[in-house]
């Protein structure tokens, strides 16, 4: 994957889960709400000065919101920040750059 652009889109793993589970207070506190379900479905990457997460993420039965979380370099000891999101998505939506 060349600096930039975004991989392809791969089925979630648990380590992005574990991003999704960090980033969770944070996307609830912007949008004035909690979710029951938050679960990582897909995602893409970004390598930037670290690492941009595209990530799909359910949040209902019908419902899906995608994320934009950054994750910087290790050597800076940060956990992930949720830097921009999309509400109203569906399972379909392709997840692009947003």
């Amino acid at each position: 994957m060349m600096t930039g652009g975004l991989s392809d889109t791969k089925p979630a793993t648990p380590d992005v889960q574990h991003i999704v589970n960090q980033v969770k207070p944070q996307f609830e506190s912007r949008v004035n709400r909690t979710y029951g379900i938050f679960q990582a479905i897909v995602y893409r990457t970004q390598v930037v000065a670290g690492i941009n997460y595209f990530i799909k993420v359910q949040v209902s039965d019908t419902e899906y919101v995608h994320l934009r979380v950054f994750q910087s370099l290790p050597h800076e000891n940060q956990g992930p920040s949720l830097v921009n999101f999309e509400t109203g998505k569906t399972r379909d939506d392709p997840l692009t750059y947003f």
